[in-house]
């Protein structure tokens, strides 16, 4: 993600460089240099439009796959806890069969 906004901030900076010179060197009438810059920034804005539409693609797979990833991390924890519930219920009912043993042998030697 941060190579594609450093990639794009270079995009920018490289037109317009680009279009500072080619006004500064220009060997055309200022008719034909204004029709080329008009030109060059209708290209320019397309290519962003392009690179905004590819990054916000890029970003809705990115997310979309992290919110899988996270589906699944959370379902094998909610399984995990499940999992140990089901120890921890196990070893309370023989701790409590135990007891329930002791409470016997007590209430007969009452």
């Amino acid at each position: 993600m941060n190579n594609t906004g450093n990639t794009l901030l270079g995009i920018i900076a490289g037109t317009a460089i680009g279009a500072t010179l080619g006004v500064l060197f220009a060997p055309e009438k200022g008719s034909v240099v204004r029709k080329n810059i008009a030109d060059k920034a209708k290209e320019t804005k397309n290519n962003l439009a392009e690179n905004a539409i590819d990054f916000k693609e890029k970003i809705a797979t990115k997310i979309d796959s992290d919110t899988d990833s996270l589906e699944n991390k959370v379902e094998d924890i909610v399984s995990n806890v499940s999992y140990k519930t089901e120890d921890v219920i196990t070893t309370l009912e023989k701790k409590l069969a135990v007891l329930k043993n002791k409470n016997k042998k007590l209430q007969k030697t009452i």
